[in-house]
């Protein structure tokens, strides 16, 4: 779905590449009926789909290197079908971002096959249930990657096993998100942008729900704003009118999320207006030590704006305590927006060196593509 940060985070990877030096070609090919941004819905129409994945190519100079497969009809859009069998051909490596494809018949003859997963734990435990769908879905790919840069450490529980997992993060184009000469000083409030109800990939795990859906993480936090001077804002994806009243009544400030849903320069411009982020994880990730990182986060980073973030395991991967702040329970987090506050330019200025040293696109792709023998 073309929600805008979904979006940049595709062309993070894209622009990422492209900058290594890499021939980079485009495909999206899931099977799955589009989303249509502009009237917010599932739909037979491929049209604007279309029209919005070629708007986003050109952001990066891929105008001309970009193929859809209507999965309505199966008709092939941007490149012809011979143009897509000869990039197949000659490409030396296939990147499955969260692994939206199942790679059939024509990706296999591309020798490096790198599922980059970018929602962990739920394969994991699919795995080791038996789920053989996972299996083969994971199976068709040379190469495992996963933003879980916390699996096999001695506080993880995912279950690992069958499958060698290399961890990577998000790459993030940093002069993208820098603010521009001009801008106006960010408003005091911490921001986010979520989804607030997803449960379709909830999963139990031995005899635990482990839920995928940030309404529920917080439910945790819901009182913090009545325990800190800054005002905290929510820009949402809801669909329940009792949920906002009463995250106002509890004194958040909640903002709808879909005008910046379709517009990655409005995303961006919310995020480089925001004094920071405060923001929960999914308590797949946080119960588990996966130590999962947005990347979200790492753009409001990138922006020089400080973090207070749930603890997912990060901390054993990532430097937090200035410009990052992990967070385990109501009382941490009010402790670390205080702590911003108390001097909030340097961790401004420590947020701005994280992204730099952390999570700048052409370290962390040069980082894969080594690990995957390119």
């Amino acid at each position: 779905m073309p929600f805008a940060g979904v979006a940049w985070q595709v062309l993070h990877y894209l622009e990422g590449f492209r900058r290594l030096g890499n021939r980079v070609f485009y495909l999206e090919d899931t099977g799955a009926w589009p989303f249509d941004p502009e009237r917010g819905i599932v739909s037979e129409d491929a049209g604007p789909a279309l029209a919005y994945v070629r708007r986003m190519l050109e952001r990066v100079q891929l105008g001309d290197a970009w193929a859809y497969r209507d999965a309505v009809d199966g008709q092939l859009h941007g490149a012809s079908e011979e143009r897509l069998r000869a990039e197949l051909e000659r490409a030396d490596a296939l990147v499955n971002v969260s692994a939206v494809t199942v790679l059939g018949e024509e990706h296999m003859q591309v020798p490096v096959r790198i599922y980059l997963e970018t929602d962990p734990v739920l394969a994991q435990i699919e795995i080791a249930q038996g789920n053989q769908r996972t299996v083969g879905l994971l199976a068709a790919h040379t190469h495992h990657f996963t933003y879980g840069e916390n699996f096999g450490a001695p506080d993880c529980t995912v279950p690992l096993g069958r499958f060698t997992y290399h961890p990577t993060r998000q790459p993030v184009i940093l002069d993208w998100w820098r603010p521009r000469p001009g801008d106006e000083p960010p408003r005091p409030s911490f921001t986010t942008v979520a989804s607030w109800k997803q449960t379709s990939k909830d999963i139990e795990w031995q005899g635990e729900l482990l839920t995928w859906s940030k309404d529920v993480q917080f439910q945790h936090v819901l009182d913090l704003p009545s325990r800190v001077s800054r005002p905290l804002e929510l820009a949402l994806a809801i669909d329940d009118d009792d949920a906002v009243a009463r995250l106002s009544a509890a004194g958040w400030s909640v903002v709808p999320a879909g005008p910046l849903s379709d517009d990655l320069d409005g995303y961006r411009d919310y995020v480089r207006a925001s004094a920071g982020e405060f923001s929960v994880a999914k308590a797949q990730y946080a119960r588990l030590r996966s130590g999962w990182f947005s990347d979200r986060t790492a753009c409001y980073l990138a922006a020089g704006r400080p973090a207070v973030v749930q603890d997912t395991g990060f901390g054993n991967v990532i430097p937090q305590g200035e410009g990052l702040i992990a967070f385990n329970t109501v009382d941490e987090a009010a402790a670390a927006i205080d702590a911003i506050d108390a001097d909030y330019d340097r961790h401004a200025r420590a947020a701005a060196e994280l992204a730099r040293e952390h999570f700048d696109a052409e370290v962390v792709l040069g980082r894969l593509l080594a690990d995957a023998g390119l």
